[in-house]
């Protein structure tokens, strides 16, 4: 008896997952189209802007990375055939 009690709640709660659902779903999108009103497009001046910092830094990141391996790879080199040649 209580088995049969227990598997009637639990379809009732799917039940009323199912009945919820759709105004879930209509308050979801009435949300979104409430956040996408507040998006703004910049403008073309601006992407060149922060397209230009982007490529700039990019670069600079590697030049750096590139100059500290280096440096690391000669140090270990020079260590390597020191401790080679004793």
């Amino acid at each position: 008896m209580a088995k049969s009690v227990a598997i009637e709640s639990a379809g009732d709660n799917k039940l009323a997952v199912l009945k919820v659902w759709p105004q879930r779903a209509k308050s979801f999108y009435n949300d979104v189209r409430t956040e996408m009103k507040k998006v703004t497009i910049p403008s073309r001046k601006e992407v060149q802007g922060t397209t230009t910092v982007v490529i700039i830094t990019v670069f600079l990141f590697g030049l750096y990375f590139w100059v500290i391996d280096s440096i690391i790879g000669k140090s270990l080199d020079s260590m390597l055939r020191y401790l080679k040649t004793r």
